[in-house]
């Protein structure tokens, strides 16, 4: 017989599928596709479109798009081919100068732009010093912008007079915000800024002077790329080229972290949603045995049979996946929503690559779980038409698992998880599965006892669960997971900052003072005496960077991305101590007893950066201070209290090892409330002084943190729903006996509200099961997080009891609804068709 066209098959797959829409395990499979689609599509959006902002973020700290730097000026062959390029040019020049006026002089922080700078982000200024900042252009020539903090240093008002060298520029507004300024807390001189064409008469920069020029550049990426290629080749040694992506390793930390755990909850998702699907597409495949029979007697081939219905899943997961590409495309556009306060104004669309790796994602789950059971229906014998018991030979092991882990594999690789982590979490999840689902089992097997003496609808819908265990204890491990999740979040949301907050004794620092200047030590320590109870003693601060630990370079021995590698990237702040300062212990060593420092003075370091620079006591460390290079031995290690709200340390040094350099100090302290006037006139008196305000960043952190949870828990709804799906999947493949049995029990004389009870009882004990599985596992880990990660105390928490009442509400509701069909269908025509 000739073999049907693929027109024709298609066309009687698409009849068969819009036929069959409103079966259930059609409907569970549907939305067990969307969901995963759905959720996968709004991860990826989110993280696609989040890098494309702190790209553009990443700019923003450049001013530019591409940043050439270097301590002479960039020659003119390089200024010429950017701009045959066709790209936008800034010239930027910065040093230091003093600042004269008649009132006085001061050290500041000097740079001068030419027209049009910044490239990216805004400049922005206020019309007088605390007055509300604006964004505009810079200065004119003849014009300079300075900070509040100049201001009140040399008593300015706008409209005066300074001096930067032989040239009078007159202030005409206070400068607030420069999207590219370099440095740290610890940066000591005020800043102005003035025009570049004014540079030249000022006289300061000469040869020989401590000078940076940057030279910034916007354009097309392809142009940028092209520039960049052409600078490697002639570049000096003194200059340093920086773009977006090489200056965003340190911004994307955070957000690769919370990627990587979002990627987590989509494989959650992804992960029940192709359980749901493998449990609807076993109802699939064993409800159309017969009509595979029948296709087969009417001529069909096995290949076309197998076709013909691997093209209706096939049609049915392309709806899915466009539906759930649609819905996720909607949800991060809440999700960003529910962000806005913590992401830039103008975050990138994202184009349609996310979408595109949703939808791959939807079918690679949906032939990964759906093909073992799919590949059945071309196995069914045609002499089934006659004899309803023949059944067909089921696939072998290796297709079912080999199927199931490609998917897997595949969707990890798209989400790019780590795979260390991801094998953890799967080989600690099963672990744990396997032994609450064995203790489960052990629970509803002695259950079996209660039967005889339980009421008739307790009998009914405990039986229900006895007779299929195994299906009973993966449900109820599949929401006591869920609910486990979605309790640990609320657990955590609030509870974790309060209790932290607890933590702190009466009067703990609020503020933090830094760049006190040395002449103004004295003076400083004894205003604080006098507005503070307890201040921390002043600890000298000196910016020096870790570069040999016993001769070798230190980049050689730290591991990518730990905590010595981050400290050996930048600059530390150093300080000495003859004192041990609160908040630290010793681990090991002992702390010095001398005034002074020795041959080779000694250095106490912290004990987790110890471990991960692999420190031991009497290594000899190098240190960069400023150009020159002092060596310390490690004499003790410390365990610091970071969350103290005390100045705390990496690197403390013996007495007299520092002293001779140039140094600024830091301390913390505390106000009352309502003390505002004070703080105002502290400012005031030491105008060269930073006041940080630790309530202002703990009010910050709170909105953070409320942000952050309401997205996670807004990403969880779709671990949820896949949770639903799978309830709903396995509902559906019990279905047909439950119909059977519905019937049976209504043709003996069981009334509707009989069974309906036994069904409201059956699945309240199954989603009751579940709240009592997330509460334990919920205090186990909350547990494990206090003692060991937190240091918190932990005590029990009673609300976690409602647990077991919101998963009965929950699973009972969905499972009465999704059995419904069971209890209308008529018992004489399920009985005929027995």
């Amino acid at each position: 017989m000739r073999a049907l066209p693929l027109s024709r098959l298609f066309a009687l797959a698409l009849r068969q599928l819009l036929r069959d829409a409103r079966s259930g395990e059609l409907r569970v499979l549907f939305f067990a596709l969307l969901i995963a689609v759905a959720s996968s599509t709004a991860i990826g959006y989110f993280s696609a479109r989040l890098n494309g902002a702190m790209l553009l973020r990443a700019t923003e700290f450049l001013g530019a798009d591409l940043l050439l730097s270097g301590s002479a000026p960039a020659t003119s062959e390089q200024i010429e081919a950017g701009r045959q390029l066709g790209l936008d040019h800034a010239q930027v020049v910065e040093f230091s100068s003093v600042i004269a006026t008649d009132q006085g002089i001061q050290l500041a922080s000097v740079k001068a732009a030419s027209a049009g700078y910044p490239l990216r982000g805004e400049l922005k200024s206020a019309a007088a010093p605390y007055q509300p900042e604006q964004p505009g252009t810079g200065p004119g020539p003849g014009e300079a912008w300075a900070e509040a903090r100049l201001f009140a240093a040399l008593d300015l008002k706008i409209g005066q007079s300074i001096e930067v060298g032989n040239l009078p520029l007159r202030l005409t507004r206070v400068l607030t915000y420069e999207p590219d300024r370099a440095g740290d807390f610890y940066s000591l001189t005020p800043r102005v800024l003035m025009h570049l064409d004014d540079l030249p008469a000022t006289g300061v920069v000469q040869p020989g002077s401590r000078v940076r020029y940057r030279e910034l550049w916007r354009g097309d990426e392809q142009a940028l790329q092209r520039y960049q290629d052409g600078l490697q080749a002639g570049l000096a040694a003194h200059q340093s080229i920086e773009d977006a992506r090489s200056g965003n390793r340190q911004i994307g930390g955070a957000l690769g972290r919370a990627e990587r755990y979002l990627n987590l909850a989509s494989l959650a998702a992804v992960l029940l949603a192709g359980v749901a699907v493998a449990l609807s597409a076993a109802r699939f495949a064993a409800r159309r045995f017969d009509s595979s029979a029948l296709l087969r007697c009417l001529g069909l081939s096995r290949r076309e049979a197998l076709s013909l219905f691997a093209l209706q899943l096939a049609l049915l997961g392309l709806l899915a996946c466009i539906a759930g590409a649609v819905l996720g495309w909607a949800g991060q556009l809440i999700l960003f929503k529910l962000l806005a306060g913590l992401l830039p104004a103008g975050v990138p669309p994202g184009g349609a690559l996310p979408a595109l790796a949703g939808m791959a994602i939807g079918l690679v789950a949906l032939a990964g779980f759906a093909l073992p059971p799919l590949a059945a229906l071309g196995r069914v014998p045609p002499l089934r038409v006659l004899r309803r018991d023949l059944l067909p030979v089921p696939p072998s092991s290796w297709l079912v698992y080999g199927a199931a882990l490609l998917a897997l594999g595949l969707i990890m690789w798209r989400l790019s998880l780590d795979l260390k982590l991801t094998l953890a979490l799967l080989g600690g999840g099963l672990l744990t599965t396997l032994l609450l689902g064995g203790l489960l089992l052990l629970t509803l097997r002695s259950l079996r006892r209660l039967l005889a003496r339980a009421s008739l609808p307790w009998r009914l819908g405990l039986g229900q669960l006895l007779r299929y265990p195994l299906a009973a204890a993966g449900q109820a491990l599949a929401f006591g997971l869920i609910l486990l999740a979605m309790a640990l979040i609320a657990l955590l949301r609030g509870e974790l900052l309060d209790t932290w907050q607890d933590q702190l004794p009466e009067q703990a620092p609020n503020h933090f003072a830094l760049n006190v200047l040395p002449a103004e030590k004295e003076a400083f320590a004894a205003r604080l005496a006098e507005i503070s109870p307890q201040p921390a003693p002043l600890y000298p601060i000196i910016a020096g960077r870790l570069t040999e630990i016993n001769g070798a370079a230190v980049k050689q021995i730290v591991s990518k991305d730990s905590t010595g590698d981050r400290a050996v990237r930048r600059d530390l702040s150093l300080t000495w101590s003859a004192e041990l300062p609160s908040g630290n212990e010793l681990v090991e060593g002992q702390w010095w007893t001398t005034g002074g420092a020795g041959a080779v003075p000694g250095v106490s370091v912290e004990s987790e950066l110890a471990e991960s620079l692999q420190l031991q006591l009497g290594d000899l460390l190098t240190f960069d201070v400023g150009g020159l290079q002092r060596q310390a031995r490690v004499s003790s290690l410390r365990k610091v209290e970071w969350d103290s709200f005390q100045p705390n340390f990496y690197m403390i040094f013996e007495p007299g090892t520092l002293q001779d350099l140039p140094a600024t100090y830091l301390t913390s302290f505390y106000l009352p409330p309502n003390s505002e006037q004070q703080l105002v006139e502290l400012a005031r008196a030491f105008p060269a002084a930073t006041l940080l305000q630790v309530e202002a960043l703990l009010a910050q952190l709170r909105s953070i943190l409320a942000q952050v949870t309401l997205a996670v828990e807004y990403v969880l709804l779709f671990v949820l729903a896949a949770g639903l799906t799978v309830l709903f999947a396995g509902l559906q493949s019990t279905l047909d006996e439950r119909i059977r049995q519905g019937a049976l029990l209504r043709a003996l004389g069981a009334e509707r509200r009989l069974l309906i009870a036994a069904r409201r009882t059956e699945f309240a004990l199954l989603g009751a099961t579940s709240g009592v599985l997330a509460a334990l596992g919920c205090e186990l880990v909350s547990l494990l997080l206090y003692r060991f990660v937190l240091d918190l105390p932990w005590q029990p928490h009673a609300w976690l009891l409602l647990l077991p009442l919101i998963g009965a509400l929950l699973v009972g509701t969905a499972g009465v609804l999704g059995t419904r069909r069971a209890l209308n269908v008529s018992p004489l025509a399920v009985l005929r068709d027995t």
